[in-house]
Order: structure tokens, then sequence, then C-alpha cells
């Protein structure tokens, strides 16, 4: 995880703490001695990728940084039911007041991987890379795009900020997709990306004479879409967007889009079952 990843954790795990133990966790500092020190374990209870463990680590360590913890598994690792995940020794309060706060990251940023993680197999062997979307937790948008890289996917953008993503609003108002391509190239450096969201053919063409560097083909069904790949003929990157399935993808995946982007990977999560066991 870079500095920026860390430090946005840093800030969630912060706000966490502040909600769940607030002035004090009056259960266990009434019944556990405070000098008192035990080892725990994280197990996997299903099989899954793991994601999340430094951020687990950075919520037992603000209430105890002479944690010891020792990782038995990497960040995007396959695991089984029953294996042992970490293993780590602390305060006996740090331990208890921590446990549900460390596991409600690992387990959501666990999810968002083995979700990926299957969209990934699903496509193997097609030459389509699967994204993300923005439709991301508020706040959380770094750890479930990081998440999201762990099951083997690639980053969309990561906001507003690093990629010109022009929808029908933007059409709308620029009078063309034409007009609009022109009039954010001539304002913005020239490593930035745009994008174009067509539905229709008929934008794809606008949007390939624009000069659109990928063009999202979007909501459109396959048999469009395959149209539309044929139209592009590889002269911009192609994205195919809307309803994505693990029983749909594949099918869209082999009539040669570049991409497909799933807005199910982050804001539709199951988080995968992990439990800590005090020794």
């Amino acid at each position: 995880m870079d500095e920026k990843l860390l430090r946005s954790a840093d800030i969630l795990i912060n706000l966490a703490y502040s909600e769940d133990i607030g002035e004090g966790d009056i259960t266990t500092n009434n019944l556990i001695p405070a000098g008192e020190r035990k080892t725990a374990l994280f197990t996997a209870k299903e099989d899954g990728i793991i994601a999340g463990l430094p951020v687990a680590e950075m919520v037992f360590r603000k209430l105890d940084e002479n944690l010891e913890w020792e990782t038995l598994v990497r960040d995007g690792c396959w695991v089984k039911k029953g294996d042992t995940i970490v293993k780590f020794s602390g305060s006996y309060r740090a331990l208890l007041s921590g446990e549900r706060t460390a596991l409600n990251f690992l387990q959501r940023m666990s999810g968002i991987a083995t979700l990926t993680n299957q969209f990934v197999k699903a496509v193997e062997g097609t030459g389509v890379k699967i994204l993300d979307t923005r439709k991301t937790m508020p706040g959380y948008r770094l750890l479930d795009k990081y998440s999201v890289r762990m099951g083997g996917a690639v980053n969309h953008r990561v906001g507003l900020y690093d990629m010109v993503m022009i929808k029908d609003n933007h059409i709308q108002v620029a009078g063309g997709i034409k007009n609009a391509v022109e009039t954010v190239r001539q304002k913005i450096p020239a490593n930035i990306k745009i994008e174009v969201e067509a539905s229709t053919l008929e934008m794809v063409k606008d949007a390939i004479e624009a000069g659109a560097d990928i063009i999202m083909l979007d909501n459109m069904s396959t048999e469009t879409m395959a149209k539309a790949v044929k139209l592009i003929d590889k002269r911009t990157k192609t994205e195919a967007s809307g309803n994505m399935s693990l029983q749909k993808i594949k099918e869209v995946a082999e009539i040669g889009v570049d991409f497909i982007s799933i807005g199910a990977l982050t804001h539709s999560v199951k988080a995968i079952d992990i439990s800590q066991r005090i020794l």
C-alpha cells in the first residue's frame, strides 16, 4: 500500500473508532486487566481472496503500538475455509476492542477482491481487462480500488479529476460529441485520456470522428456491441458497460472489447467470513 492509501485508511480507522469505541470500551476495560497480553488468530471461514491486511494491522496498532503481527498469507492470495491468515499478539484489551473494526475492513475488502477475481477468471484467455467504477462507498474509494487490484482487475479513473468521461448530459450541453471532445481537448493536458459514453451506433460514429481515446458501449445489447466493435476497428479502445453479470461477461468479452467495467465489484459487496479467535 502506498502512502496516499495508508493516509486514507488512517482517516477511516479514526472515524471507525470514534463511532465504535467512543470514550472507551466499557465492557472490556472493566473486565480485562490493563497489562494482560494475549495471542489471536484470524481464520478464513470460507474460500476467498484476502485484501486489507495492512489496514487490519493499523487498526490494532492504534490501540497497541507494541503489537506483534505475523501474516501467514499476503494480500491478493487465495485462502480456503479453515486457513489461518494472521497470527498476532498484543494487549488483550486491544485485541478485543479492535476486533470488530479490523474485521469490518478486512471482510469488506476481501469480499471485493473475491468477487473481482471471479469476473477476472470468467474472461481468462480473451485479453479483456476488468475495470471497476466510481460506484464505491463514499470515503472508501482508495481502499475499494486497492481491493479490486488485489482481485486481479484494473482500476478505471479514480475520480472526476484524472480522466475525462463525456456522458449524455455533457454532450447535450456542448451541442454534440464532436464539440464536447474538441472543447475539452483544448483545455486539458495531452496525457489525459478522453472517454465518450455511447449508447447507439450513431454516437459511436461521432465519437470515432471526434478522436475519442476510449468509447464506452453503454447498456447496448451484445449484438449491437459487436457491430460497434467492428465499426471502431481498433481505432480507439472500447469499454463495455451496463448490467454485466458473470453469466453474460464471457459472451461480451468474446466480441473483442478491450475493457469491461463492472459497478457491482464495489457497490454490491458481500463480505467474506473471517473470524478472530483468542488463544
